[in-house]
């Protein structure tokens, strides 16, 4: 249960968390701003095309910085109480700086809450959206209308992708081609599809030819597919890890490990997913010991300006592992729990410090 102490803390530490997310979430924004006007005009990419990209794009931002807005949250609000002298009254008051770290503990939970819903249900349909907007706008001649499914125009034949897998084999591949006047003359049903030798190559084609007497069915085990469509076209529509919620990352890898794909990218974020709510934990934790020894040594700003610098370290340390984990072959799951151990111990031990 809280009691009205617990309350206070949450309410002081959740508002600071928010003004900081604020913040940051506006600077993230700008940088990606800056870096998505260059797309204007390719295609049908117009400037409304990118404003609602970024603005589709804002609930993945959001949680990806819950971890350092939460340290930074805490540790302004903290700090606030202590120029105020309110950690004073409440040290005077009798209660110990490890019952004030359990206080401020238990509003890590409403961050955590906050975070999950955002990162488990507003984030994956969102970052779905920006991408299937912005990668139909660049490739007009290519729409995607399911989670995996493409539709494309190549000239006189419309080609159906039922999914495209991370090695950029073709999974369900339907061909409908047409004559000059709009009459369809063939259509042709693969189970799967790969580039070699700069031209696609399908297998298991099945294909129905339209004659004045009837049709003719032709069945291959593979044959070449000329098109203009090659991969670097297509690769744009992969399925993002960020598209998914943990509960479809572990289908989709499960999915993908039937079909022998490398499922490391996929492995990586869904254990991050896992261990985010762990992370805000850490920071959080992290920031209580800097406030309090600020409250001694009367250097507040400087403790705060060392409370950024852990904020951003730890930032790099979990992107910089996830690169780790998909270039040497590190475990997914040491990938997104190391960081997390490292800065969960320096907690302790400077808590203990402090206490």
């Amino acid at each position: 249960m809280m009691n009205i102490l617990d309350w206070y803390l949450a309410r002081t530490i959740f508002k600071y968390t928010s003004m900081v997310m604020f913040v940051l979430v506006g600077l993230f924004i700008f940088l990606q701003f800056l870096d998505e006007i260059s797309r204007v005009g390719t295609g049908n990419y117009g400037f409304f095309d990118m404003v609602l990209f970024l603005i589709l794009s804002t609930p993945r931002v959001v949680y990806e910085i819950f971890p350092m807005s939460a340290l930074l949250g805490t540790m302004l609000g903290l700090s606030s109480l202590a120029v105020d002298s309110e950690l004073i009254v409440m040290r005077a008051a009798g209660i110990s700086i490890m019952g004030i770290a359990g206080s401020v503990m238990k509003s890590a939970a409403l961050i955590i809450l906050t975070a999950v819903l955002i990162g488990e249900f507003v984030t994956p349909y969102a970052e779905t959206q920006a991408q299937r907007g912005r990668s139909e706008a660049l490739q007009k001649r290519v729409s995607q209308q399911s989670d995996f499914g493409l539709w494309m125009r190549d000239e006189n034949s419309i080609i159906k992708v039922g999914e495209m897998l991370p090695d950029l084999k073709l999974l369900n591949v339907k061909i409908f081609e047409f004559d000059d006047a709009g009459n369809m003359r063939a259509a042709a049903v693969a189970d799967s599809g790969k580039f070699e030798n700069n031209e696609w190559v399908l297998f298991n084609l099945r294909q129905s030819i339209f004659v004045d007497k009837g049709i003719k069915t032709i069945h291959m085990e593979s044959a070449n597919w000329h098109s203009k469509l090659g991969p670097e076209v297509l690769k744009v529509f992969l399925v993002r890890p960020e598209q998914l919620s943990a509960l479809d990352l572990d289908r989709y890898i499960k999915h993908l490990q039937e079909n022998s794909q490398n499922t490391d990218r996929y492995e990586l974020a869904f254990w991050q997913k896992i261990s985010s709510p762990l992370a805000i934990v850490v920071m959080v934790l992290l920031g209580i010991p800097f406030v309090f020894r600020s409250v001694r040594s009367g250097g507040v700003g400087g403790t705060l300006f060392l409370g950024i610098m852990l904020g951003l370290i730890f930032f790099a340390m979990a992107k910089g592992f996830g690169f780790l984990v998909l270039i040497y072959g590190i475990p997914p799951l040491a990938g997104a729990f190391i960081p997390l151990l490292i800065f969960l111990v320096v907690s302790l031990v400077m808590l203990k410090k402090v206490a």
